[in-house]
C-alpha cells in the first residue's frame, strides 16, 4: 500500500452564481438565454496537500469556505476545474449516510446493495450482517424487511453508519456525521471510529466540533475562503483558526 493515500495538487473548483431575476415564461422564451447572466466564484483555489497512510487529518474552516466541496472532490463526486484530487485506495464515505439507500427496498436489501456497490461479495456481507444490524440497534433489526422509507431519520442514519463503517476501504471520509443519534449511540460511533483508526485506516474528517477533532486527529488543515492557510499540528491549527475567528 502506498505511503500517500490522498494527493491534492493545485486543486480548483469553480461554481456559477446566478443573477437571474424572476421572469415569466413568456419573457424567457422571447429573450432567450441572455436573460440569465451568471458570474463565477472559486469555491477552492490552489489547494495543495497530501495525506499519508494511517494519518488522521481534521479539516477546519468557517461555513462556506469550501470544506464539504473539498471532501466531495476527494470522494469523486465533484470534478476539479483546475488541478486534481487523487486517492490511492477505496473510500468509505461518511458524508451523506443514506444517499445511496433506496426507499422502496427493505433495510435488508439496502445492506446488501450498498455493501455490494463498495465491492463486498454477498458471502462477505453474510458474514458481517449480524454485526451491522447489531450496531444499528434493535429497532432496525425489528424492521429489516419493511421498506427503508418507513424508517425514522434516526434509524436510517444508524443503519447507514453501521454499513459504511464495516467496509474494508482504507480511506474514511467524514463530514459532520460522527455524533448521530442519542448519547449511547454517539459513544458507539466514537468507539467504532477509534477501532478503525487502530486498524491504521486513513481518516479525513470535516467537523466544527473541536472535541471530535482533538479526539481523532493529530494533524489539521485550515481553509479560509477556499484557500489553504494552515497545515500542521491539530491543536496549533485550531488555535490559529480560533484566533482568526475572534480577531485576536
Amino acid at each position: 500500500m502506498p505511503d500517500v493515500m490522498i494527493e491534492v495538487d493545485n486543486l480548483g473548483i469553480e461554481f456559477y452564481r446566478s443573477r437571474r431575476r424572476n421572469l415569466s415564461l413568456r419573457e424567457m422564451v422571447l429573450k432567450g438565454r441572455n436573460t440569465a447572466p451568471t458570474s463565477t466564484f472559486w469555491a477552492l483555489r490552489g489547494v495543495n496537500f497530501t495525506v499519508g497512510h494511517g494519518e488522521a487529518v481534521g479539516l477546519v474552516g468557517s461555513n462556506g469556505t469550501g470544506k464539504s466541496t473539498l471532501l466531495k472532490t476527494i470522494a469523486g463526486v465533484l470534478i476539479p476545474d483546475e488541478g486534481r484530487a487523487k486517492i490511492y485506495g477505496g473510500v468509505a464515505p461518511l458524508i451523506e449516510l443514506t444517499g445511496g439507500f433506496l426507499g422502496e427496498l427493505s433495510a435488508r436489501e439496502n445492506i446488501y446493495l450498498t455493501a455490494g456497490l463498495h465491492g463486498l461479495s454477498r458471502e462477505a456481507v453474510d458474514e458481517r450482517f449480524d454485526e451491522i444490524v447489531d450496531f444499528a440497534g434493535s429497532q432496525v433489526r425489528d424492521g429489516l424487511d419493511m421498506p427503508f422509507r418507513h424508517f425514522s431519520s434516526g434509524m436510517q442514519v444508524r443503519l447507514g453508519f453501521a454499513v459504511i463503517t464495516t467496509l474494508d476501504e482504507p480511506i474514511i471520509l467524514v463530514d459532520e456525521v460522527l455524533a448521530v443519534g442519542d448519547a449511547a449511540f454517539k459513544e458507539k460511533c466514537y468507539k467504532r471510529m477509534e477501532s478503525l483508526l487502530a486498524q491504521n485506516k486513513t481518516l479525513f474528517l470535516v467537523s466544527h466540533s473541536e472535541n471530535d477533532l482533538r479526539r481523532f486527529c493529530t494533524r489539521g488543515i485550515y481553509l479560509r475562503k477556499g484557500e489553504l492557510v494552515a497545515d500542521g499540528d491539530m491543536d496549533q491549527v485550531l488555535k490559529q483558526y480560533n484566533a482568526d475567528a475572534t480577531g485576536d
